[in-house]
C-alpha cells in the first residue's frame, strides 16, 4: 500500500534513509573547477538538463575563463557558443550582465550571500542555493528543481506549487544536516525512477510509503491529473 508515514518529519527521515541506500554517491552532475562556471552552468542548466549543459560548457569554459571575457563578450557570439541551450539568448545576455554586475559590484569576485546573487540578472533562490552550497559551502535553504518539486508532491510532503513555497514547507521538516543531499537524492530518483511522465513503481523503493503509488492511487499528486491506464 502507498501510504505515507506521519508525522511528515517520520516521513522524510525514511525517504532519505532508503534513498541514501539506493544512490550512495548521489551529488551534483554539473562540471565545473570554480565558483563563475558553477554560477554559469546553474544559469545554463536552467530548463535544460545537466548532460546537455556540460556538453556545453566543455567548450564554454575553455574559450571564456573570467568574468570580464564574458562582460566583454559579443552578444550574439555568446549565444551562438550556448545556442544548444534552452533560451540561449536571453541565458547569453543573463551571463554578461550578471558578470559585469560580479566586476562592478563585487571586485570580480562570485558574491557569497543570498542577497547578492540574487541581485545578479538571471539569477534566482534556486540557482543562488547551489552557487552557495558548492561554491561557498554554505546551506541555507534547499534547492527546489523540478525533481524535487515532483517528488515533494507525491510523497505527500507538500501541496504547493511554487518552487519558493515549496522550500519553505520542507526546511522545517527536513534535517538541516540534509538540506543539501535531499536535493541530491530527488534528482537521481527522479531521473531514474519517479520519472514525469511513466514513474516506475513497481521498481520503487518508496512504493510502500508514496500515496501517489500507480499500484495503490489514481491521481498523481504531482499533476492532480488522474493516472494513465
Amino acid at each position: 500500500m502507498g501510504t505515507s508515514l506521519e508525522p511528515r518529519e517520520s516521513q522524510v527521515a525514511e525517504v532519505i534513509d532508503r534513498l541514501e541506500d539506493e544512490y550512495p554517491d548521489s551529488t551534483i552532475s554539473l562540471v565545473y573547477s570554480n565558483r563563475l562556471e558553477l554560477l554559469i552552468a546553474v544559469m545554463l542548466s536552467a530548463q535544460c538538463t545537466d548532460e546537455r549543459v556540460n556538453s556545453v560548457t566543455a567548450d564554454l569554459f575553455e574559450k571564456y575563463e573570467t568574468a570580464e571575457e564574458y562582460a566583454n563578450a559579443d552578444q550574439e557570439e555568446l549565444a551562438a557558443d550556448i545556442s544548444s541551450i534552452t533560451y540561449y539568448n536571453n541565458k547569453a545576455k543573463y551571463i554578461r550582465s550578471s558578470t559585469q554586475t560580479i566586476i562592478e559590484a563585487y571586485d570580480g569576485t562570485v558574491p557569497d550571500t543570498m542577497t547578492e546573487l540574487t541581485s545578479l540578472s538571471g539569477v534566482g533562490r534556486k540557482t543562488a542555493n547551489v552557487v552557495l552550497q558548492h561554491g561557498h559551502d554554505i546551506v541555507e535553504g534547499i534547492v527546489v528543481d523540478t525533481h524535487v518539486q515532483r517528488l515533494s508532491q507525491r510523497l505527500g510532503l507538500t501541496q504547493e506549487s511554487a518552487p519558493k513555497r515549496i522550500e519553505q514547507e520542507l526546511m522545517p521538516i527536513v534535517p538541516e544536516t540534509h538540506w543539501q543531499q535531499l536535493t541530491h537524492l530527488f534528482i537521481d530518483h527522479g531521473r531514474a525512477t519517479c520519472t514525469a511522465r511513466n514513474p516506475d513503481c513497481e521498481g520503487c523503493v518508496l512504493e510502500d510509503i508514496c500515496p501517489s503509488s500507480k499500484l495503490d492511487s489514481e491521481v498523481d499528486l504531482a499533476s492532480g491529473e488522474p493516472w494513465e491506464q
